[in-house]
């Protein structure tokens, strides 16, 4: 069986968010610990994972930095998070299955994801990155290019567009090497977002693309049997936050889309993790799992989590 398994960008820091290097490189290992169970129970494993604090602290280098240096683009953020990221996660993971004798290649795959030049993200960003700063702090970012918007009282923060992923175009290497025995990590971040011009060439774009909706994606195109989000709850709940309160088991697609179309999931949150989950099942036909980490290997087996089956 082939799995893909998200995780989130909080994955990779510390529990009260710190991301210094000793701090996501502890979270890995926790984080990979629950990847080589699934290894060793025979499962055939992508990994692709969020980038948020990470970029967030390039970011903040940029900030820093903007008036003696020009910043670095969004998508080599995205480029460099993923490089760095893979190599950690790969030490983790060898690390760990090392410990439960078991012996799969490994290797990290920096991914492009292609995104429409007309999507109408561009013309409205709205996804808020980085930290707040102030007007005088803003302008020599604006100065750049950047786009910012006023926030109140918290000040200034960037804005960018979040377009909808078309194409993993570095899946077919992802699939080569998973049909090679490698346990491969691809599409950080949801992967770096191209556009294609006119005369064919592709380029990167400042944008930022959802994380759960590229895992999503890549899943579809690698041919996986399961998705499995891994978040910080082990199921999605309905009516959360209030005493109806209840965790949402195995459940088909058409009725997760009426607890979405009914306004249970957060859009910040779990929202964009349900949607995944669905758009995998309904286009793949196959399972998603929405759970913990440490029970990835239980939600895969459909025994824990929430588990979308098609209708």
């Amino acid at each position: 069986m082939r799995v893909l398994v998200a995780l989130g960008g909080n994955a990779m820091t510390g529990p009260d968010g710190s991301a210094g290097p000793d701090d996501q490189i502890a979270a890995a290992e926790l984080a990979m610990g629950a990847v080589a169970d699934l290894v060793a129970a025979g499962a055939d494993v992508v990994l692709t994972h969020g980038n948020g604090p990470q970029v967030g602290n390039l970011l903040v280098k940029n900030e820093l930095s903007a008036a003696v240096v020009p910043p670095v683009p969004l998508d080599w953020c995205g480029a460099q998070t993923q490089a760095t990221l893979g190599f950690v996660l790969l030490d983790a993971l060898e690390a760990a299955l090392e410990r439960r004798g078991v012996r799969r290649p490994t290797a990290a795959v920096v991914t492009r994801t292609l995104v429409a030049h007309d999507d109408p993200g561009f013309g409205r960003p709205t996804k808020p990155i980085g930290r707040y700063l102030s007007h005088e702090e803003a302008a020599a970012l604006i100065e750049h290019g950047q786009r910012f918007e006023e926030r109140g009282a918290k000040g200034w923060r960037r804005v960018v567009a979040s377009p909808e992923p078309q194409e993993i175009l570095d899946a077919g290497a992802v699939s080569v090497l998973a049909r090679a025995g490698y346990v491969v990590v691809a599409n950080g971040g949801g992967g770096i977002p191209v556009v294609r011009d006119l005369d064919g060439t592709l380029r990167g774009v400042e944008a930022v693309i959802d994380k759960d909706l590229g895992a999503a994606l890549l899943a579809q195109s690698v041919d996986a049997d399961r998705l499995v989000i891994a978040t910080d709850v082990d199921n999605a709940i309905i009516g959360y936050g209030t005493d109806q309160a209840q965790p949402i088991g195995k459940v088909d697609v058409d009725t997760m889309r009426g607890y979405a179309a009914d306004g249970h999931f957060a859009s910040g949150s779990m929202g964009p993790k349900v949607e995944a989950i669905c758009r995998f099942v309904e286009r793949s036909g196959n399972i998603g799992v929405i759970t913990s980490l440490s029970n990835i290997v239980a939600g895969v087996r459909g025994e824990s989590g929430t588990v979308v089956v098609p209708s």
